[in-house]
């Protein structure tokens, strides 16, 4: 294997997989949780209606409450990912991401993170990089929040490993077809021309969601959404759609990116209750306004 990795010139550490991060911390505040809200479009329908207790922090008789696909930005921390080698930034795109709650989020908060590289895939075209991170609260020790990200880049595949990792019941689940009838619920966002430069607040500064030159030299005619932006859209449409605007019913989501969505797209998330496959379960997927789908192999479980 190591002969055959020079001799290809892999830019991979297939060495890194089980590389464990020394705990990170991490805190947030309620100014953190209201930009990424807004970040994903919260109050955009209605800035004084129904999504007030996630947009603001002063409201009369409204207590704040938090987005759950906010682990997205407080869950990332450790050195995990420095392990896998050097690659070209600009091929790197969001493949896959999945995160499960152990309760509702609150406001303000702190929490410790150990991310492990749990695999490093052979998808051919590229390699796909599996990063795990589990967050306790920082107070307590109790559990809050677990993560699991599939960073796909391109070009780096061919160095024959296995192709993805040994499927699991929710896996499973989240690879059937999609139900044949009509879905149960569909919930349809705009995102603004300027939504990248908003989101990008919350953390994420990746320059291919910002930079012109940087988007065209990874193969864009211009800067694309943040797959995480597309994401809290869908993670908002479902929390509203299956939860009753209840985060506390929101239990885990997880999917799959399969065309980058551009800042203006509109998107409509498809709903269909599985329950008869597993109790609390949804299946889902997310469309832009041409009917190209770009969140797929979706799967929500009810807390």
């Amino acid at each position: 294997m190591t002969a055959y990795r020079k001799e290809k010139r892999m830019s991979l550490n297939l060495d890194a997989v089980g590389t464990k991060s020394e705990p990170v911390a991490r805190s947030w505040h309620h100014k953190d949780a209201l930009l990424y809200a807004l970040g994903v479009g919260a109050g955009a329908l209605d800035p004084t209606g129904f999504e007030l207790e996630l947009t603001t922090e002063n409201s009369a008789g409204i207590a704040q409450r938090v987005l759950p696909t906010f682990v997205t930005i407080v869950g990332q921390g450790g050195r995990a990912a420095a392990a896998i080698g050097d690659y070209d930034p600009a091929m790197l795109v969001h493949g896959e991401q999945a995160i499960r709650l152990h309760g509702e989020i609150p406001p303000d908060g702190s929490v410790t993170t150990t991310t492990t590289v749990a695999g490093i895939y052979d998808k051919g075209s590229g390699g796909l990089v599996v990063l795990e991170s589990e967050s306790v609260y920082a107070d307590t020790g109790a559990p809050a929040f677990s993560g699991r990200t599939g960073l796909f880049i391109r070009g780096e595949g061919g160095f024959g490993g296995p192709r993805g990792p040994e499927g699991d019941p929710e896996s499973a689940l989240a690879a059937e077809p999609l139900p044949s009838r009509e879905p149960d619920e569909t919930v349809t966002y705009s995102t603004r021309s300027d939504q990248a430069l908003l989101y990008r607040l919350s953390g994420d500064r990746n320059p291919l969601h910002s930079d012109p030159t940087f988007a065209k030299r990874a193969g864009f005619d211009r800067p694309i959404l943040h797959g995480l932006c597309t994401y809290g859209f869908t993670g908002r449409a479902l929390l509203h759609a299956v939860c009753g605007s209840d985060p506390s019913k929101f239990g885990s989501m997880r999917a799959r990116f399969s065309r980058p969505t551009m800042p203006g797209d509109t998107l409509t998330v498809s709903v269909w209750e599985v329950a008869d496959q597993a109790t609390g379960a949804y299946r889902f997927r997310t469309e832009n306004q041409r009917g190209e789908v770009v969140i797929d192999g979706g799967l929500l479980q009810l807390s």
